[in-house]
């Protein structure tokens, strides 16, 4: 934020001592997986994503001065752990850059389930970001917010955006960003969210890259691929082309997912019901609807489609697993801060 967007933004909603964000989770149509650089969480390859409407994050701080350490509050509850240590680690990162010591008070109230694939990370480190600087008093413009939402969790880079972003790889923590993708003013595309499993993963995300990255025969071929794929991906948002977008989207997921099969030991997320839902897709397609589907790493599977489909693309999906819960989603806004009004 510039500084007189900043100083609205304080009128509006934050304070010297204490400000809220929301964010909304994105989905990745060209895929990050695996990093160059873990402190930095520097990506091995560029990557193109869509944030979404639904699942936000909410994220209050509030300055703790006499405080000796931060307390962090996740749905509720005192958070611990690794969970607790992450988002203080954060917070060490925005004094430093701010020149300032005082403790805090993170408060994060997550709708999306943690842990499953969900962005939950995405959505959560972007709210904080946000808030975080807010409340510290740095003037950070978009870009360098997205570089700071970065370092807590990779995809959080997106999510400062809304509707369509692309990541930028870069070399360092300053070419390492993400921004604004245009796309054809047509467009008009959902995204039907089948919630195989609301847990968490047996295989965290980190691990299962580091594992894919150091051990898969397939990585390396699939990030060249993946080059390729986003070149290709920005022409079809720029052209309108929803079937292009999902065909291309598709082909990314399922290679990642490959990459994943083919690391030792093998890293498998696709369940039985994963792939019921997956195949209830092709079928739709068979029946002329465009349909394609991508996946993070976890067993959930989320289904692009055109928003005039979404319905009968969610009624089908029921139909093919009646026991999982089927979200529509659609482009949704970058991160902000706001009122209690706002919420």
């Amino acid at each position: 934020m510039r500084t007189e967007q900043l100083a609205r933004a304080r009128a509006a909603g934050a304070t010297a001592t204490g400000a809220a964000a929301v964010a909304h989770p994105n989905i990745a149509l060209i895929k990050y997986w695996g990093k160059s650089d873990e402190r930095l969480f520097l990506p091995r390859t560029d990557s193109l994503s869509m944030t979404l409407d639904i699942f936000p994050t909410t994220t209050r701080v509030r300055l703790a001065p006499d405080a000796d350490q931060d307390t962090v509050v996740f749905n509720g509850e005192q958070a611990t752990g690794e969970a607790a240590r992450r988002i203080t680690a954060f917070l060490e990162l925005v004094r430093e850059r701010a020149g300032r010591a005082e403790r805090a008070v993170v408060d994060t109230e997550n709708t999306v389930p943690t842990g499953a694939g969900l962005a939950s990370s995405a959505s959560g480190f972007a709210a904080l970001a946000v808030a975080a600087t807010a409340v510290y008093g740095l003037d950070d413009d978009p870009r360098s917010l997205s570089r700071l939402a970065r370092r807590g969790s990779g995809s959080a880079s997106r999510s400062i955006f809304g509707d369509f972003a692309v990541w930028h790889a870069g070399t360092d923590d300053l070419t390492s960003y993400a921004e604004p993708v245009d796309a054809a003013a047509g467009l008009d595309p959902a995204l039907v969210v089948a919630v195989v499993n609301a847990g968490p993963k047996e295989v965290s995300s980190r691990a299962a890259m580091r594992r894919t990255v150091d051990t898969s025969p397939l990585f390396e071929p699939w990030a060249v691929s993946s080059k390729d794929d986003l070149v290709d991906m920005r022409a079809a948002l720029i052209r309108g082309d929803l079937d292009a977008i999902g065909e291309i989207a598709e082909r990314n997921a399922l290679g990642m997912h490959a990459t994943m099969l083919a690391a030792r030991p093998a890293v498998r997320y696709m369940s039985p019901a994963s792939l019921t839902v997956i195949d209830s897709v092709l079928q739709l397609r068979r029946d002329g609807v465009a349909a394609y589907v991508t996946m993070d790493a976890g067993p959930n599977v989320k289904v692009l489609c055109p928003r005039a489909d979404a319905d009968r693309v969610a009624t089908a999906v029921r139909a093919a697993a009646p026991d999982v819960a089927v979200h529509i989603a659609r482009p949704g806004p970058g991160a902000r801060l706001v009122t209690e009004d706002d919420r």
